[in-house]
């Protein structure tokens, strides 16, 4: 069954406004923008790319077991990796940067299947295609065996990361936020090393 995804807001320019956190006006990331989709003819076009780079260049902190932890998106480009959720930010600056309304969804996972009570925030984007008037999630948090997100710019179908497993307690949050939800934000920006931040991470919404 299809999530039913509601955005938090009905003005899609919310979906486009920089901020402390989604900071798409940092020359950096104006930069990283332009260059990546200066060849793109269409707006799905652009999506992929941008989507595709930062899963696949931004490494995901745990897989590459590096150390600091990031919350913006100029610090998750400048590190060169992140937590989902940083990944998250950085994706949605690179896309707000070329003006396609992006927001940020959440899922509820278990963290380890050897030990399925306990859960763990996931964070991903929502694009929404202006062409559809449809809202499509997008999980750049990086593919591994066993893992495998993508954009698929011809049909829009989801292909997400980690598809929720409801006998587990795993969830799919329905509402698309305009910024990052403060309990993500606190997390990251309290806990300065993966190993901290990995034992307290937000384990629901």
């Amino acid at each position: 069954m299809t999530l039913l995804l509601t955005p938090e807001s009905a003005s899609i320019a919310n979906y486009l406004m920089p901020s402390a956190v989604v900071d798409a006006d940092h020359p950096a990331i104006d930069a990283l923008a332009r260059s990546l989709t200066a060849a793109a003819t269409s707006t799905v076009e652009q999506i992929k790319l941008l989507y595709d780079w930062v899963r696949d260049r931004i490494a995901h902190t745990c897989d590459i077991q590096a150390v600091p932890v990031s919350c913006t998106a100029s610090e998750v480009l400048t590190q060169g990796h992140g937590f989902c959720f940083a990944k998250a930010h950085l994706l949605a600056a690179l896309l707000r940067r070329c003006g396609i309304p992006t927001g940020f969804c959440y899922q509820r996972l278990v963290f380890d299947d050897a030990q399925p009570n306990h859960h763990t925030l996931h964070g991903l984007n929502a694009v929404y295609l202006a062409g559809l008037d449809r809202w499509v999630r997008l999980d750049a948090r990086g593919n591994k065996p066993g893992v495998q997100a993508e954009f698929n710019g011809d049909d829009h179908r989801e292909q997400l990361a980690f598809p929720i497993r409801p006998h587990l307690g795993e969830v799919d949050y329905s509402t698309i936020y305009t910024q990052p939800h403060p309990l993500v934000v606190a997390a990251l920006q309290t806990h300065p090393t993966a190993a901290d931040l990995i034992a307290h991470l937000p384990t629901a919404l």
